[in-house]
């Protein structure tokens, strides 16, 4: 018993060495973008919003290692196969870029000024798009980053799927757009409103016909529940 205990657990190792390198990388370069424009580690905003999406992230992370480490391994350093999508990838990593160095610099020239319950309120709705994003994964064995199916797969109709086709981009959103707030600037808004909501309509749709023509059933599912994104708007 105590053998095949130890056996899972080297196992895993490699996967826990693997997500702890990228949730590092992640880090580093954010950290980069944001202090040195920033010119200060008294960026408060950043450490704050940092608190918040890891410490969710670290108990989603040992919850999947304990109960289901097939789910990380197959969730973890895939690549994008569909070509369409790869310069819609670059896009998301230029946005993000553009974004943080607009909040280092806010904070640098004060820019913004936000209030500080302005900036605990948006983290607050950064945790609460998190949180629907693992409720969407806990929905669907199959939600991913990259666009994909697998033999087994099957329309999931259930959960946030009753309300839109795509509820993981519609927790991504409500993530996304509340981060600049979180990192205390209203200017750094501007490139992740009009960027993401124009990369979230391509992607949406190059993902729809992709999964019209490669999961069966997904058609009417698309009659059945009307809404892409956002209840009643798209």
């Amino acid at each position: 018993m105590r053998h095949n205990k130890k056996l899972l657990i080297n196992s895993r190792i490699p996967l826990v060495i693997k997500i702890t390198i990228r949730v590092l990388m992640f880090l580093i370069f954010s950290g980069l973008l944001l202090f040195l424009p920033a010119g200060s580690f008294k960026f408060w905003q950043v450490w704050v919003y940092y608190i918040t999406i890891l410490i969710p992230l670290l108990f989603t992370f040992l919850y999947y290692l304990k109960n289901d480490p097939e789910f990380l391994k197959q969730r973890s350093g895939r690549k994008e196969k569909e070509k369409e999508q790869k310069p819609l990838q670059i896009l998301f990593v230029f946005i993000f870029l553009i974004g943080f160095l607009i909040s280092g610099f806010d904070f640098r020239f004060h820019w913004s000024n936000l209030p500080i319950f302005m900036v605990i309120l948006s983290n607050l709705f950064v945790l609460l798009g998190y949180l629907v994003i693992m409720v969407t994964m806990k929905a669907n064995r199959f939600a991913s980053s990259i666009i994909e199916t697998s033999k087994d797969q099957k329309v999931i109709e259930t959960g946030p799927y009753k309300i839109v086709r795509h509820p993981m981009y519609s927790g991504g959103l409500i993530f996304i757009l509340f981060t600049p707030i979180a990192l205390g600037s209203y200017w750094a808004l501007i490139p992740f409103l009009v960027g993401i909501s124009a990369w979230l309509v391509l992607r949406i749709i190059n993902e729809e016909k992709y999964l019209i023509n490669n999961l069966s059933g997904y058609k009417e599912y698309c009659q059945k529940t009307k809404y892409r994104l956002i209840p009643f708007i798209w």
